[in-house]
């Protein structure tokens, strides 16, 4: 069954007067999510590292939604691009309500074949990147009692295999939204995580899924691969008065994907697995 548009549950109106914004906020899921708070009223900043992608991203979210897109480039790895990327944002919208952390970088390895470089740049992108961004945020979210959503996974749960470096950072933001919400709950901001499962049509399934999308659908119990929609149903309940008591949590849209057994069917399979999915990516490029 395909997943009903936002505008079927929720009112167009519902985040009118909102400010949001987003990084990773170009592609994929995060593109999503950054629609779908436009298209139910809210202004938008997207922002991540290249500008062009930015732009023609923003360009087909105004067609799509009649919103408002600010497209700000920079790198969230860097605290003083980000402070700059937040200046701009305020000086264009002046306000500062739904903070969406989806900035992320990911791909397959086991452990013992991940280089200190490329386990470093993961912590960097998904959790220091989410801690710098939070940061610089933080007085603007303080001023409009506003709610942070962070854009996690659930990978960490059960130490999935090829995933050492995402799991650690993943489960690093998992911890540092519950301080938040604990820390600013008395400040009036919300802090909360949405854990995505397998989403279909995304860069990141055909990074970390490579193999038979619908054998894949098999194994989530619910019996079907995510879709964007999923994600954005989720964003705009956390960011609306609907999640005006929700704070502290982890909001998995996953299907039940996570119930099931991690990939760690012993050490030989696993060593043929990656080898398989390193041939798989590498036949696509």
């Amino acid at each position: 069954m395909p997943v009903v548009p936002t505008t079927s549950i929720f009112k167009d109106d519902i985040l009118k007067g909102k400010v949001a914004f987003v990084t990773g906020g170009g592609s994929g899921i995060c593109k999503g999510m950054a629609e779908a708070l436009a298209r139910h009223g809210a202004k938008v900043t997207i922002f991540s590292r290249t500008l062009s992608k930015l732009e023609a991203a923003a360009k087909e979210m105004r067609a799509s939604t009649g919103g408002e897109i600010f497209a700000v480039a920079g790198d969230v790895r860097d605290p003083k691009q980000v402070q700059a990327a937040v200046d701009q944002h305020m000086a264009h919208y002046g306000r500062l309500d739904i903070l969406v952390n989806g900035a992320a970088g990911n791909f397959l390895s086991l452990t013992q074949h991940l280089s200190f470089n490329a386990f470093r740049s993961v912590i960097e992108i998904d959790l220091i990147g989410t801690f710098n961004t939070t940061r610089v945020c933080f007085p603007h979210l303080k001023a409009s009692k506003g709610s942070i959503i962070n854009v996690t996974a659930t990978l960490q749960f059960n130490g999935q295999v090829f995933q050492a470096h995402a799991c650690a950072a993943k489960a690093g933001i998992d911890a540092m939204s519950l301080v938040w919400a604990n820390e600013w709950g008395p400040l009036g901001i919300r802090s909360n995580c949405i854990a995505p499962g397998p989403i279909a049509n995304t860069v990141g399934m055909a990074k970390l899924s490579p193999g038979d999308a619908e054998g894949d659908s098999v194994r989530i119990p619910i019996g079907r691969m995510g879709e964007i929609r999923d994600i954005e149903h989720a964003t705009l309940y956390l960011a609306s008065e609907a999640g005006s008591f929700v704070t502290g949590q982890t909001l998995v849209v996953d299907g039940g994907n996570w119930l099931q057994p991690s990939m760690a069917n012993g050490y030989p399979e696993i060593c043929a697995q990656e080898l398989n999915m390193r041939a798989i990516m590498e036949a696509k490029l």
